[in-house]
């Protein structure tokens, strides 16, 4: 179907749209102020994806409900944050006193509760189909915003995904650290450190090997995808090892006590020191992998001992740390797990897979904090009257990176593929 345009550049289909708007009382200003809010003008420069992995329940984290009755409500108390109106767990004193800095989406939902369709429904914008691998935030961050050859443009700490750049090609996959950073210590990254005696003269010597096996090659590397997307990667390893400001950006040492400070020594937390550190230097994509959120049982010690206070540490310093170095604003960040948990207690003092409802964080960006949009019913079984899916939130997040989420890709066979299909903004953040 060819689209026709109006002389002033208007899309004929959507002229006829603006005029099917009058009898609603919108006119064709209203209709050309509404594209123009959905348009692609994102103020961040970098961000930072931090998985929740194993689905954290969202009845005692960000979406209380101390209403309820004992069978769904749980042990945990609400407390106050710094935004009237906002209230969160005991057990994230930090986060409540940085609540400014970030908005909660509550009553996100969707339908796939076993946890790797749920994740890669996450960590796409896309429900997965069989048929198909989409290519997560990381590999269209890094096809679309590009960056410094010695600087990689996405890094996994510890790990990425299971595929993490679907049909897009090896090439736009991430650096993956293998490990958590350790406190006050640099990171030995597995192919970026030289060791065993190894120099940069020997890396050159084999660098200029390679390509001489490329010359003899010749075009038949270039026509494969897979091996083109190894040498394109492989190129980018070498150029990465040859860069010291690679190597300072993985130096925890190097950050300043007034920054280190705002984190403990937790595994968590250091990766998200590291990911300031990393985005400063130019990382496109940061993802953050922390685990342990599957409670089927005993959900209220697990949460309360450990992973709360983890979590409540690690991003408060990341949220405060962005701020400090003033990234905040071309940082965003977007916190979620796959999905939530049974609102209703099970007999083992733990709480199941519950893709209905769960919360999701988004700042930074240019995305306004400190509000909560979208609600859960009172018992926090579905969305109140509103569904946010994982796909407009996904659209949200690449617009704060001004990446156009309609934008179409073509699979190796030609496929045509948008990178967000069924999105829409959601209004409050943009």
């Amino acid at each position: 179907m060819k689209h026709k345009l109006c002389c002033d550049g208007i899309l004929r289909r959507d002229f006829l749209k603006a005029g099917a708007l009058v009898g609603t009382g919108l006119g064709l200003s209203d209709y050309l102020s509404l594209a123009k809010a959905g348009s692609v003008a994102g103020k961040a420069k970098a961000a930072i994806y931090v998985r929740l992995a194993g689905g954290p329940s969202h009845m005692d984290t960000f979406d209380m409900k101390p209403d309820a009755s004992d069978t769904h409500r749980g042990e945990f108390k609400e407390i106050s944050t710094n935004v009237p109106g906002i209230r969160i767990s005991e057990h994230l004193p930090k986060l409540a006193r940085c609540a400014d800095k970030y908005a909660i989406l509550r009553g996100v939902s969707h339908t796939l509760a076993a946890h790797r369709l749920g994740a890669e429904y996450l960590m796409t914008g896309n429900r997965p189909l069989p048929s198909l691998k989409y290519p997560t935030y990381g590999a269209v961050i890094s096809k679309e915003l590009g960056g410094p050859r010695d600087i990689p443009r996405s890094v996994a700490i510890p790990k990425g995904a299971v595929a993490p750049t679907g049909f897009l090609g090896l090439e736009y996959g991430p650096l993956e650290t293998g490990a958590t950073p350790k406190a006050g210590q640099p990171m030995n990254i597995r192919g970026l450190s030289l060791s065993n005696g190894l120099t940069l003269a020997d890396i050159d010597r084999r660098d200029s090997l390679v390509k001489r096996y490329d010359t003899a090659f010749g075009s038949f590397a270039k026509e494969d995808k897979v091996l083109s997307g190894m040498d394109e990667f492989s190129q980018k390893a070498y150029e990465m090892m040859r860069s010291g400001r690679t190597r300072e950006a993985f130096d925890l040492t190097r950050e300043p006590a007034a920054i280190s400070g705002l984190f403990d020594d937790g595994n968590f937390s250091q990766s998200c020191l590291l990911s300031t550190r990393l985005v400063e230097a130019g990382v496109r994509l940061v993802s953050i992998q922390f685990g342990g959120w599957d409670t089927h049982r005993d959900n209220f010690n697990r949460l309360k001992d450990s992973n709360l206070p983890n979590l409540d540490n690690g991003l408060a310093g990341l949220f405060r740390a962005l701020d400090s170095k003033g990234l905040l604003n071309s940082t965003a960040v977007f916190v979620t797990g796959e999905f939530g948990r049974t609102p209703k207690i099970n007999q083992r003092g733990g709480r199941d897979h519950y893709p209905r409802a769960m919360f999701c964080l988004l700042a930074g960006g240019g995305m306004q904090g400190g509000q909560v949009i979208g609600a859960s019913d009172a018992k926090g079984e579905g969305p109140k009257d509103r569904v946010i899916s994982p796909d407009d939130v996904a659209a949200t997040f690449y617009h704060a990176l001004g990446v156009d989420h309609t934008k179409e890709y073509h699979t190796p066979t030609g496929r045509p593929v948008m990178i967000v299909r069924h999105g829409k903004l959601i209004p409050e953040l943009v």
